[in-house]
């Protein structure tokens, strides 16, 4: 499964003729190409997966999608490791 992550964009840069950008997913920032979104910029959200931003959403579609990887992760840690759920 192929998965992308919301993030806000914090910095525009240009690197070796690429438009990129720091993005900001919780507290952790990465660097991202932003050839596929060239109308981004600092303030948007954009979805980013193995590094390239691949779409814009709105403020509230990168908090709906936040909540539901952190339901994910909640599920999944309550899950035994023989992927029966533990009470």
């Amino acid at each position: 499964m192929c998965l992308g992550i919301p993030g806000k964009i914090v910095e525009c840069f240009e690197f070796q003729g690429l438009r990129m950008a720091k993005v900001a997913f919780g507290g952790i920032v990465r660097e991202a190409c932003l050839a596929c979104v060239p109308d981004a910029t600092v303030g948007d959200y954009v979805v980013v997966h193995v590094g390239f931003a691949i779409s814009k959403i709105d403020e509230e579609e990168a908090a709906r999608t936040y909540r539901l990887l952190q339901e994910m992760e909640q599920l999944r840690e309550s899950e035994s490791s023989d992927g029966e759920r533990t009470a």
